[in-house]
């Protein structure tokens, strides 16, 4: 079994930061990409940073500069540091993974989401 928890969402005013982490646990060899995704009401779920086992990442345009993703492949870790928070990145955000497991099934996986919540 492999699961991914997150932590770290909440409710925060509008230029405020917040830290999210999602912890991956289970049968696993190795993690490839890892990422965060954001879902709001009524819109589509969108991609909003990803990083690679070697460390490259890439963002959403509208977080560029004010989010960052980080990893820890030692504790299967990643990050999502969340700074000038804007009303509109409320949404529940979602961890992803690549994983490798033991078993050698390769497969992709989701966290149960972290509700987080600007005010302006």
């Amino acid at each position: 079994q492999v699961q991914l928890v997150e932590s770290g969402g909440g409710l925060v005013q509008a230029g405020g930061s917040l830290r999210l982490s999602c912890a991956a646990s289970g049968s696993i060899f190795s993690i490839n990409a890892m990422g965060w995704y954001r879902q709001a009401p009524g819109k589509q779920r969108e991609l909003v940073a990803a990083i690679t086992s070697g460390g490259s990442t890439n963002y959403v345009d509208s977080v560029k500069g004010r989010f960052t993703i980080s990893r820890d492949n030692a504790k299967n870790t990643v990050n999502l540091q969340m700074d000038s928070l804007k009303p509109e990145d409320t949404a529940v955000y979602y961890c992803n993974a690549d994983i490798l497991r033991y078993s050698g099934i390769y497969s992709n996986y989701w966290g149960q989401g972290t509700q987080v919540t600007v005010s302006s």
